[in-house]
């Protein structure tokens, strides 16, 4: 593959990569970083709908083996699981860190550590999680990091409520994005998740992200390192839009995108409110998706079996909450 890998490398090196935390840091004073605009001086340490200041909350921070192949490998997906979020899906999976904010705030010192001890414990990349609301405080750890050594690809896990400007600043920094697609209409987000715009900035969002960095590519032991990898969580009732989400995807982006058709869905948190979400996901409904995705010809498609649904989800109740995924039972 062209280039240096991974990216940022090259602009750490002529002073860029600072750059870019500064100009984000000072975004934080008027924070714009996502769609939502609340224009908080987060640098005061005011909160907005993120509920995050100037410093990122830090729920976890352990090795994955429970993402996509490419994600994961063989060694693990570093997974930096940032609370709170600037969604608020009724649903969450995650919702113990994303509504409840279980975590810990960690300056740039320590988020730096996080990311060398997850290099140190052998895993292929810095996953980042919920990331869309703490973009500065990564950046400027990432530059403390990649200092010491850092040498992982990082991997931009977030809700797909991104800002432009904020991607921006992250061109030629992520080389792998790994966002959702949550839903087809707006109307759907606005009630699910109080993002009324959710489905237009997802979409601008994404079409940014793969111009920035295309289709997956895989090295030769099948590990991204490059490229977009899309998920897209299937609800009960055909409550996320899914054809319109697949349609979008293949017409707009490519079918050689990664594509994640989860069928993970529980009725989590406050998903018992809504009728349409108060049970489980059927096997015709995800049959359905599956056949959708097929039909519009995508080439690199990862899915998952139904009836393991509950074994997809983190135990956060667990201080690693993957730790049943690595034979030490709860």
């Amino acid at each position: 593959m062209a280039g240096e890998y991974p990216s940022y490398l090259a602009l750490l090196r002529t002073g860029e990569l600072a750059a870019r935390a500064e100009a984000a840091a000072a975004r934080l004073a008027r924070c714009t970083l996502c769609p939502r605009a609340c224009g908080v001086d987060r640098r005061g340490d005011a909160r907005g709908f993120c509920r995050t200041g100037r410093r990122a909350v830090v729920s976890s921070a352990v090795p994955h083996l429970g993402e996509e192949p490419p994600i994961s490998g063989r060694r693990g997906s570093g997974t930096i699981f940032f609370t709170h979020c600037n969604l608020a899906c009724m649903f969450c999976q995650n919702y113990e860190i994303s509504h409840m904010g279980q975590g810990e705030e960690a300056d740039r010192e320590e988020l730096a550590g996080l990311m060398l001890a997850l290099q140190e414990r052998g895993c292929h990349n810095i996953n980042l999680v919920t990331p869309s609301h703490v973009a500065p405080q990564i950046l400027e750890a990432l530059v403390t990091a990649a200092e010491r050594g850092l040498r992982l690809p990082l991997v931009w896990n977030s809700g797909g409520y991104d800002g432009l400007e904020t991607l921006a600043l992250l061109d030629g920094i992520v080389d792998i994005y790994m966002p959702d697609m949550k839903y087809g209409r707006n109307e759907d987000a606005a009630r699910l998740s109080n993002a009324a715009d959710y489905t237009d900035r997802a979409r601008e969002a994404l079409r940014a992200m793969h111009r920035q960095v295309g289709d997956l590519v895989l090295d030769d032991d099948g590990v991204a390192v490059r490229g977009v990898l899309v998920r897209h969580l299937v609800l009960p009732g055909h409550a996320a839009g899914t054809g319109a989400c697949l349609e979008f995807l293949a017409a707009e982006l490519s079918t050689g995108i990664g594509l994640s058709l989860m069928s993970q869905y529980r009725p989590a948190f406050r998903a018992r409110e809504e009728p349409a979400l108060a049970r489980a996901l059927t096997p015709r409904e995800y049959g359905e998706a599956r056949a959708r995705a097929d039909a519009l010809g995508f080439t690199c498609m990862f899915v998952q079996e139904l009836e393991s649904a509950e074994d997809w989800v983190p135990d956060f109740e667990n201080e690693d909450p993957f730790k049943r995924w690595r034979g030490g039972g709860k």
